[in-house]
């Protein structure tokens, strides 16, 4: 009787899952039959989520952030499924997908990456803005369209949360409407960009105001209407007047893993050992944002592309590793600094020693992201792109 191959089942399409699939099948197997790989995801495109931004200012256009799975993936001999996950059985080792297909597995990726909560506040839900997919920046670029379409002598553009989607919201937002633009920052914190480095904080401070972008600091939401927004500052109520309002607040755990029967966090990450295995389930790997990953001094790790990039490097070792008994190696986190894009032509960049901001750092972030992009195939087209822009720009005028 001929031995089954192991069968790997990663979900999630994000950095975390494709990541771990590319790197896995570049891993030499010395087993008899290699194992068979699978990639789970609602979506038929893997999506660049640090360069989504560009998209609303015209800069990229979709397919160099948002490639298909299956030319990503071709030659690499993993399969792709296009679908959703609608139960997990950890204990029988089966998925169940949507289809109504049930699935074994012999190890686990879950890398399903969070959501943002639309259920903070009343009316969020049905009148805010999320902007964490490439569905909802669509969604966004439909809703500005027909704003600036309007006759309205201002759009008025409200952005909860000040972290590093807010500010760089804010900023490629001001850039795109520009004098017809009524922006504002809405924190609840005393400052912008808390866990950033001081420099990048003093760089998109100064972005901000050079915008006239507005920023209310320790100013909670009470509720969002279809046309205002009500603030609480310092038990003051202020209802704003407002044409969108764009949320980026919060993180929150799919359902389907918060229901798992796996140790989980109060957030319902989901607590990993040092190789990133789920607590009694050692053929369930997890990271991303769905993992309360710590590094050797206790802190956590922030949910960023840098640390799910890293993480599957270690994923995709560590189940080599378990296939081909060889030892398994404890996460190790490097910081390589931090980006932001602060407007059209405009970024910041810290780390390794690097302190830039302005064209140059705009320049160097773009070159950076290039070469993290998945595949070789991938960073060639939109390399060549990028570089032949400007003489197509040339000859259409």
């Amino acid at each position: 009787m001929t031995e089954q191959p192991q069968r790997i089942c990663i979900l999630g399409g994000g950095f975390g899952g494709l990541y771990s699939a590319l790197r896995l099948s570049e891993l030499p197997m010395h087993s008899p039959q290699k194992p068979e790989i699978i990639l789970v995801d609602r979506s038929d495109r893997f999506l660049f989520s640090p360069l989504l931004y560009e998209l609303l200012a015209g800069e990229l256009v979709a397919w160099e952030i948002a490639p298909p799975f299956s030319e990503l993936l071709q030659n690499t001999g993993t399969r792709f499924h296009h679908g959703a996950i609608a139960a997990i059985d950890p204990q029988s080792q089966e998925l169940q997908l949507d289809s109504g297909e049930s699935v074994r597995y012999d190890r686990l990726v879950l890398a399903l990456g969070g959501e943002t909560p639309l259920d903070l506040v009343p009316g969020c839900q049905d009148y805010a803005f999320p902007f964490r997919t490439i569905t909802d920046a669509y969604r966004l670029e439909e809703k500005l369209r027909i704003l600036e379409a309007s006759d309205a002598d201002k759009i008025r553009v409200a952005i909860v949360g000040a972290g590093y989607s807010g500010v760089e919201l804010a900023c490629k937002l001001a850039d795109r409407l520009k004098e017809r633009g009524r922006l504002r920052l809405v924190e609840q914190g005393d400052m912008i960009l808390r866990h950033s480095a001081e420099f990048n904080r003093e760089a998109a401070t100064g972005a901000l105001e050079e915008r006239g972008i507005w920023i209310d600091l320790e100013t909670k939401v009470k509720s969002i209407e279809p046309d205002s927004i009500s603030l609480l500052y310092k038990e003051q109520t202020d209802d704003i007047p407002v044409d969108l309002v764009l949320w980026t607040v919060g993180m929150q755990v799919p359902s389907l893993i918060r229901s798992l029967p796996l140790k989980q966090n109060q957030r319902g990450q989901l607590v990993v050992t040092p190789t990133l295995q789920a607590i009694d389930y050692p053929n369930i790997f997890a990271l991303g944002d769905l993992a309360e990953c710590r590094d050797a001094s206790g802190q956590q790790m922030p949910a960023t592309a840098q640390v799910a990039i890293q993480q599957a490097d270690y994923v995709a070792w560590n189940i080599w590793a378990s296939l081909c008994d060889r030892p398994m190696l404890p996460f190790r986190y490097k910081d390589l600094g931090e980006m932001m894009t602060l407007g059209q032509d405009n970024a910041t960049l810290s780390g390794l020693g690097l302190k830039l901001d302005g064209q140059l750092a705009h320049l160097v972030r773009r070159l950076i992201y290039l070469y993290r992009m998945p595949t070789l195939d991938h960073q060639l087209k939109v390399g060549f792109n990028w570089i032949t822009e400007p003489l197509r720009q040339i000859l259409s005028n």
